[in-house]
């Protein structure tokens, strides 16, 4: 039975992420192409972004990188022919498989007006944020008191950019080389990605 493959990205990009890319590499299979979907970024900017992520992956050994421009032509896909499938736009790509997207309300104002706030839930209940600890300090103590609240009814994982979740099956890991922050019941533990 083939377990699914998740690596979940705090952000980061180029040398933040090299380690990371590295261990994926050796993880997908590299005959199939693979799906980059950058539905969260602004249409206008999908020509820079399929630059963008065939520069980023220059180094992953993939026939090609197919890119959608809409949620129909991504529904019309079969994803058991691609090797993985790269959801970008910022951190969306990642925030969008924790329990909720309440996680990013303290710094992605929800400007569209979404109801559902759900997400796809493959950290068993734990929402995510990432770009953590990247900002001022000001909105980062903010960040932490927002998490922290919110970590009473949703525990959170909050990832600096350097930091991956990888999920292989029923095992996960943290990889990177900065802490992350387990947030639950009221309160932040700092814990240290492997390397």
């Amino acid at each position: 039975m083939e377990y699914m493959k998740i690596f979940l990205n705090g952000g980061g990009c180029g040398p933040q992420t090299d380690a990371v890319l590295k261990r994926f590499n050796e993880m997908i299979d590299r005959t199939k192409p693979l799906l980059y979907i950058p539905l969260a970024m602004e249409r206008e900017r999908y020509p820079g972004c399929y630059e963008w992520i065939q520069d980023e992956l220059r180094e992953v050994d993939v026939p090609r990188i197919e890119m959608v421009t809409s949620a129909g032509e991504l529904a019309r896909k079969d994803l058991d022919g691609y090797c993985a499938a790269f959801a970008g736009g910022g951190s969306a790509g990642a925030i969008i498989f924790g329990r909720s997207l309440e996680s990013c309300a303290q710094d992605d104002k929800n400007d569209v007006g979404m109801k559902g706030l759900s997400g796809f839930d493959v950290l068993n209940g734990v929402s995510l944020l990432c770009h953590y600890t990247k900002h001022t300090e000001k909105k980062d103590r903010a960040s932490t008191i927002y998490l922290t609240e919110l970590s009473k009814q949703l525990p959170a994982l909050a990832l600096p950019e350097e930091d991956t979740i990888a999920i292989n099956g029923d095992e996960m890991n943290v990889m990177g080389t900065g802490p992350y922050y387990c947030l639950q019941n009221g309160v932040r533990e700092t814990r240290e990605a492997v390397q």
